[in-house]
Order: C-alpha cells, then structure tokens, then sequence
C-alpha cells in the first residue's frame, strides 16, 4: 500500500449569510492529479463536525486519495438543507480539480452513521433540483454532483425506521442508552415522518426510484443495535444492512458489505477495507 506524506487545510467552500462552511482539505505531497473523497461526519444529522472523521481521512491521504472533510448544515437547519450543502462541494471539489490536483473524474464519497446515509443519499440523487439548487459561482465549469463510489461505515439506512426502532426501545425496560433522545434529535432535523420517508435511500429503492447505483460498501460494526436491527415494519427476514444490500443489488448497483468488531471501528480494522475499495473503484 502506499504511504503518502500529506498537508492538511482548512478552506471555505460555501457561505451561508455571516456562517462559513469549512472543508478540511488532506493533500497527499507529488504532482498528482489524485483521486479524491468527500467524507461526511456523523452525529443523528445533529451534532459533530469534520474533526469526526480524521482516522479514515488520514489513512486515505496516506493512500493518495485528496480527502475533503466537510462541516454542513444540520440539527434544526434541517433536510434537505445538509443535502444541499454536500451537493455543492462535490460540484466546488470538482470545479477546483486542477488548483487541489483532484482529477475530476474519480470522485468518490464517504460517510459514517447519519453521515453514511447522506452519503449515499447525495450519490443516488446527484442531480436533484433541490440538492443542486445553489450554483457554483459565474464563470465555473460546467460540472454535476455525480460520484464514482460510495463508502458507508454503519449508516443511518433508513431514517424512519430507526425513529420507530428507537422509540420502541426507549419505552421498554432499561432502554439503551442512544434510544433516549433520539427521537427528539429526529423531529429536530427531519420535522414530520414523511421527509424521513422521502430522504430515505432504503425506501428511495422500494419505491422503485431510478437513480444512480454506483460501487458502494458498507463497513458494519458488530454488535450495534443501533444500526444492525431489523425493522418490524418490514417483510424482509433479515436486517436493515442485509435488506439494503438486497435491494441495491436488484436495482442494478455493486455493493459490498465488510463485518468488523464494533470495538475496533474506529481503527485501521475498519478504514483499511474503505481504502481498498477507493483504490479498486477510483484508482
């Protein structure tokens, strides 16, 4: 594997009003271009910042891979406002390719828990009206959201489930603890039941929506009742992990999924798998 020395900066990519939004920018040293990643912090779409994902963002530096780690809109900013966001800075990553020494057309994205799902919500609707309602400034090149690949580490799948699931538990007998609050974090980012069902990449595919399906993997700690459950709202016998990549794979897409300790989630156990797969899908 290689083992690049690298830079780190911090720039602003958008601007909301009087509040910035930073990418940590991680650029391996040599003449590139690289391939690049954009990686998506997590925090119930309420909490955290680009400091939540410096493990992995090291390692794929070291790698050769340009890592933009964003800050978004989130928590009452509300859906799809953080979609909005991601939208843009794929759209700016690719438009700045030739200053950052990115090739613009190898970009992938990543994310972990509610990062992942807004990971992979971004990659199927790269060219959504809404998510792309922000233009990039006058004069930029001709670009569009669309990614390469997608890298999740145990994602958020399904919004609305995860809701339910966490209510039920926190109304039982000694709940876990991330079931307490959860919902209120929900009804903060979300507001009503439906948007969690419209922003939802599980159902998005149930419903039979036509969207890109590109190479994605799916890193999955166990246990970890809080994202391998199953959904007592639905028929598939397996659970929210297994269903998804059902479901990817009959809409046509690759998925892979890689089980690992939960205990060592944040270690090379998990991003090693994530680097690999970024080298196979973007070089």
């Amino acid at each position: 594997m290689p083992n690049y020395e690298f830079t780190t900066e911090d720039v602003e990519y958008l601007r909301h009003g009087d509040k910035p939004l930073i990418a940590r920018l991680y650029k391996p040293k040599g003449d590139g271009p690289f391939p690049a990643v954009i990686d998506l912090h997590g925090g119930a779409w309420n909490s955290g910042d680009l400091t939540g994902t410096q493990g992995l963002d090291q390692t794929l530096a070291k790698n050769g891979f340009v890592v933009a780690s964003l800050n978004f809109r989130h928590a009452a900013d509300g859906y799809p406002n953080t979609l909005i966001d991601i939208n843009y800075a794929v759209r700016w990553l690719k438009a700045r390719a030739r200053d950052l020494k990115v090739r613009p057309d190898q970009i992938g994205i990543a994310g972990q828990s509610s990062g992942g799902h807004l990971a992979m919500l971004a990659a199927m609707r790269p060219n959504d009206s809404r998510y792309a309602s922000i233009p990039l400034p006058v004069g930029s090149p001709a670009v569009d959201a669309t990614v390469r690949a997608v890298a999740m580490s145990w994602p958020v799948i399904n919004p609305i489930s995860r809701y339910r699931n966490a209510q039920k538990l926190e109304k039982g007998p000694n709940p876990p603890a991330f079931a307490i609050g959860m919902k209120e974090k929900h009804d903060t980012y979300w507001k009503t039941e439906a948007a969690m069902i419209e922003g939802n990449p599980m159902l998005l595919l149930e419903r039979g929506e036509k969207v890109p399906t590109p190479p994605a993997l799916w890193v999955q700690g166990r246990p970890d009742i809080v994202h391998d459950y199953h959904d007592d709202d639905s028929s598939f016998p397996g659970n929210e992990p297994e269903r998804f990549v059902s479901n990817y794979r009959k809409a046509g897409g690759d998925i892979e999924i890689v089980y690992v300790p939960n205990d060592a989630r944040s270690t090379s156990v998990s991003f090693d798998p994530i680097a690999a797969f970024f080298h196979k899908h973007l070089g």
